[in-house]
């Protein structure tokens, strides 16, 4: 006979993790860095993670490592519902993309335990704000990762969606500089060639 108890902390953990696999089906508009296939958005906060590790010396003092690695692993999680929007996409992509990213995390973090839920949705929220140090810094590095692929790609997605260097230092620049102004000073120059060859 099958076990008819009520989901316990464990089978909301677990159906938490198993619903946020879908991460990895949601396609980012920004390529992989060899330019054969698009970025999804698991690969991306992933690689956030490893930007922030590698990166950290690059934060500004008392800024946690720890935690904005947190905030980045999850920061795209409400993409799961709400699907992900270019940066550099159309006042019509951007849209009601908060009040569905809103819809979205209320459902996956309600997924969880009442204590590991709100704490989760609270960080995530912090990412969005940006305005504590440590997310000033993820959100930097998020805004860094995509210019870096798409320079490695050869453009990547920046002639999709008509991307120029002013598109870069307003949508991309100015939060990455508040976060990190010399990572972005550094990215800039590498992403800088391109732009001045279009």
């Amino acid at each position: 006979m099958a076990d008819a108890s009520p989901p316990d902390r464990l089978d909301h953990q677990l159906d938490f993790l198993i619903e946020i696999d879908r991460l990895k089906t949601i396609l980012r508009a920004s390529p992989i860095a060899d330019g054969s296939r698009r970025e999804n958005s698991g690969e991306h906060s992933w690689h956030l993670a490893m930007f922030a590790l590698v990166l950290a010396d690059q934060a500004e003092p008392g800024v946690s490592i720890d935690r904005v690695i947190r905030m980045l692993l999850i920061h795209d999680i409400v993409e799961v519902d709400a699907g992900d929007t270019p940066i550099h996409g159309t006042q019509a992509h951007m849209a009601g993309q908060a009040d569905a990213e809103a819809r979205a995390a209320d459902r996956l973090f309600g997924m969880l335990p009442a204590d590991q839920g709100p704490a989760l949705r609270a960080l995530w929220e912090e990412f969005e704000g940006a305005q504590s140090p440590d997310a000033r810094f993820a959100k930097a590095l998020d805004r860094c990762q995509p210019p870096l692929l798409n320079m490695a790609a050869g453009g990547g997605s920046w002639a999709d969606y008509d991307v120029t260097l002013d598109h870069i230092d307003t949508r991309v620049g100015v939060p990455a500089k508040r976060g990190a102004p010399a990572l972005w000073a550094r990215v800039r120059a590498r992403i800088l060639p391109y732009f001045e060859q279009i």
